[in-house]
């Protein structure tokens, strides 16, 4: 957490504490609802990531392929998130929202029945081709890019203006749950009952998500009426113009994540570097959510930090170098750095533990950022406007990790495993000392001098 004495508001503001404020659940019935079911879906959400990589690492046996399937979905996710976030201001957002999880869990059907033809065709000698998984996994994102850009729009709607970065950090232990139990139960169904029925679990806990979705009220939009199309889009864009730290809030994300992205380098440190497979691939999913989970239970802060560009440059900056120790972590046990042999069940554990620790630390640091780039989005963003802008903070939230997969992909494939992260940590460093600095065109304030006490966009 941002250093108290530089980022808390007077004293006396806000009841001082430690652990998480749960009063949000409190306050709305249908933040609680959503949030429960959201957490519980999302745990098969994560389950399927995992699955989906170790499906076509299974298939190709390449790193590259597997990067593959975040830059098939780039290009329509930010297409996604663009008319996405057009259709949440203008149409009813329980209604968008209903749409595109009924598309979401269409999709995750789809795989389960690919999962199944794959494993028969294996049983009979052959294998099943790889481009039916890019197509559903990129119609999956599309639909879930909609589902979370509409989603985070109506957060402001349903929860009173002083409990959001209380509500951004219960997201962040729902989040951090999803990735904690989703990836861990991946690896452990992935090596005993096979990819076929992880997909199908993923299907059934969809369920408890959906409910949520179907008990919200309406929330048609607020102020005149106006024709979904292009020009509504163009005026989402016009005010990012003028919200020079609402843009720069994406900027930085964009580099974070671009070259902090190390996930699809982990099927290959399971099969080769770390030893173990389904089951490392999990452990090391999992342990970058124990930091957010950690995070977000020590969260009772947020609610009297108010300088939060401060916070999130230091954030991603520590972020940064915990993804260059990650690097340094491969590079020396591909060296021969560590002089203990793989343990029990051909796993190196001295490494895993190590790349455990940076990871946790990443999913920290995250968090930290994530709570705050999060609340400054509703914050200084009118309602009429923060599904488009929702819809820009999904494609650089979804769409900046498929661009760290494949920047991973290609430069683990042409150099080695601990290059990415290495190059990447110290990137990420570099970048945010220098961006989070920058004025304004024409202004004497950087994002730095961003202030919840006013926030403007």
């Amino acid at each position: 957490m941002p250093d108290a004495d530089a980022l808390d508001q007077p004293a006396g503001k806000v009841r001082q504490r430690r652990l998480v404020d749960f009063a949000p659940l409190k306050a709305s019935p249908a933040f609680a609802r959503l949030w429960i079911g959201g957490a519980v879906a999302g745990i098969g959400v994560q389950m399927s990531i995992v699955a989906v990589g170790l499906q076509i690492y299974d298939i190709t046996e390449s790193t590259f392929m597997v990067g593959l399937v975040g830059g098939f979905a780039l290009i329509p996710m930010v297409v996604a998130g663009l008319w996405g976030g057009m259709l949440a201001d203008v149409f009813d957002r329980r209604t968008v929202l209903i749409a595109s999880s009924l598309v979401a869990w269409s999709c995750t059907l789809a795989l389960v029945a690919l999962s199944f033809w794959h494993a028969a065709l294996v049983a009979d000698g052959g294998s099943a081709p790889v481009w039916p998984f890019y197509l559903v996994t990129t119609l999956n994102a599309v639909a879930a890019t909609i589902s979370m850009a509409t989603r985070s729009a109506l957060v402001g709607r349903i929860l009173p203006a002083d409990m959001i970065s209380r509500a951004a950090a219960l997201n962040g232990i729902a989040f951090g749950l999803t990735l904690t139990v989703g990836p861990a139960l991946a690896g452990l169904l992935a090596a005993s009952v096979g990819l076929p029925w992880t997909f199908a679990i993923d299907a059934v806990l969809f369920a408890a998500g959906f409910l949520g979705v179907w008990m919200l009220p309406a929330l048609p939009r607020l102020g005149e009426k106006v024709v979904a199309g292009w020009p509504v889009v163009r005026e989402g864009f016009s005010f990012l113009k003028r919200a020079p730290n609402i843009r720069m809030s994406f900027i930085v994300d964009i580099v974070a994540m671009t070259f902090g992205r190390p996930y699809v380098l982990f099927p290959a440190l399971g099969a080769t570097v770390i030893g173990g497979g389904a089951l490392t691939v999990g452990a090391l999913t999992a342990a970058g959510a124990v930091g957010t989970i950690l995070t977000s239970l020590f969260s009772g802060p947020v609610a009297r930090v108010h300088r939060h560009g401060v916070a999130i440059a230091r954030s991603i900056t520590v972020f940064g170098y915990c993804v260059l120790a990650f690097g340094v972590v491969i590079a020396v046990v591909g060296l021969g750095g560590f002089a203990a042999a793989p343990g029990w069940g051909g796993i190196h554990w001295v490494a895993l533990i190590a790349l455990a620790v940076t990871l946790a630390g990443m999913g920290a640091s995250d968090e930290v950022s994530a709570i705050f780039r999060q609340t400054m989005l509703i914050r200084a963003v009118p309602d009429q406007m923060r599904g488009r802008l929702q819809g820009v903070f999904i494609v650089v939230v979804t769409g900046g990790p498929r661009m760290g997969d494949m920047y991973a992909g290609i430069l683990a494939t042409a150099v080695a495993l601990w290059c990415p992260p290495l190059f990447g940590g110290i990137a990420i460093v570099g970048l945010i000392a220098l961006l989070s600095r920058v004025r304004f065109g024409g202004r004497a304030t950087s994002f730095r001098d961003y202030d919840d006490l006013a926030p403007t966009p």
